[in-house]
């Protein structure tokens, strides 16, 4: 008998077993706008039937890191598909755009048709909470080169915005004040130094108490659900002035909130006027993480930005919590030159 693909390690009836299992969770996402179904060499979107008057479209992409590696290893697989749309569409409101629709990118070590259900479950389940269609993906296996229990996810998402309605920084001003959202955890961010602080540094292990007292495992604490700020941001745009919005990721406040600001303001942020969660601080006292570094990798607890005129910040932050997204005043732009202070 001669050699065969599955030999080589792929197995394309595993791969049409997958598609057979998440078909279904694809086709709930599904607009009104998406021609066709899943299975086609490439998705369809009718943009006009959305509505837009003259609109712009947008892109963004992301991956989820490293928390990939805690997932794979406490085999806790069906919430960090959420976690890979909320990188790529709030990154999406950050100009003001309304996410439309995604499209996937899953390498395996080894296809397995549970595995690749269960990733797309939560995949399928953030698409559904940010109105956006995924409507297409990859699934590859990489025999030889990841190890057989292996994944990568990475996600990308189209959106549209109005011409007349970019947020692209021109219109932030001195004055403008700060509104951040509330992030209860790291979302998907900073885990190579999680993982290093964790396992390597404080030998910590994952199904323990998160810290003394704790009723959450430190599994819970690190795999916790990104929020998807890209719903309550769009209502908040709808009706209120917004100058800027910022997505908080990899880089802090001090490497994201410069990206809207334009030369002619600094941000300054009191860190006094929110609570970090305790996961932060945890983590920084397993390795005596210094709190510019802190800063520089992580949220602290605001997962999102929003300058508004001062007149606005009220209604904004009402808006926001009433959308399920607690919000408060952080900070305010002056004059200045690009750069972020953090008051501690």
């Amino acid at each position: 008998m001669g050699e065969g693909y599955r030999a080589a390690g792929v197995d394309i009836d595993a791969g049409t077993e997958a598609v057979r299992r998440i078909s279904p969770l694809v086709r709930a996402t599904y607009r009104p706008e998406v021609i066709g179904d899943i299975g086609g060499f490439g998705g369809l979107f009718d943009l006009g039937r959305s509505g837009f008057d003259d609109p712009l479209l947008v892109s963004a992409t992301d991956g989820v890191g490293t928390k990939a590696e805690i997932a794979r290893q406490t085999g806790r697989l069906d919430s960090i598909g959420r976690d890979l749309v909320a990188m790529c569409v709030d990154d999406l409101v950050c100009v003001g755009a309304e996410p439309l629709f995604f499209l996937d990118y899953l390498a395996v070590g080894r296809l397995s048709p549970a595995m690749v259900e269960r990733l797309v479950s939560g995949i399928a389940a953030g698409c559904s909470e940010a109105g956006c269609a995924l409507i297409g993906g990859e699934m590859a296996e990489h025999p030889g080169v990841m190890e057989a229990d292996r994944f990568d996810l990475v996600g990308f998402a189209v959106g549209a915005v109005e011409r007349d309605k970019v947020l692209d920084g021109s219109a932030v001003e001195a004055g403008d004040v700060l509104v951040g959202l509330e992030s209860p955890n790291l979302r998907a961010n900073g885990f190579s130094l999680v993982r290093r602080l964790v396992f390597d540094v404080a030998g910590r292990v994952l199904g323990e108490p998160a810290w003394d007292g704790s009723g959450t495992s430190l599994a819970d604490e690190l795999l916790a659900p990104s929020v998807l700020y890209a719903p309550a941001v769009l209502a908040a745009l709808a009706v209120h002035e917004v100058h800027a919005v910022a997505h908080i990721t990899g880089g802090g406040l001090p490497g994201n909130l410069p990206r809207v600001l334009g030369d002619g303001v600094d941000a300054v942020v009191d860190t006094a006027r929110w609570e970090v969660p305790r996961i932060f601080r945890e983590l920084q006292h397993m390795g005596g993480v210094t709190d510019e570094e802190m800063s520089r990798v992580f949220n602290m607890g605001i997962g999102m930005v929003l300058a508004v005129p001062d007149a606005e910040a009220h209604g904004v932050v009402a808006l926001l919590v009433d959308n399920g997204r607690p919000a408060r005043v952080i900070g305010e732009l002056v004059a200045g030159s690009g750069v972020v202070h953090l008051r501690r």
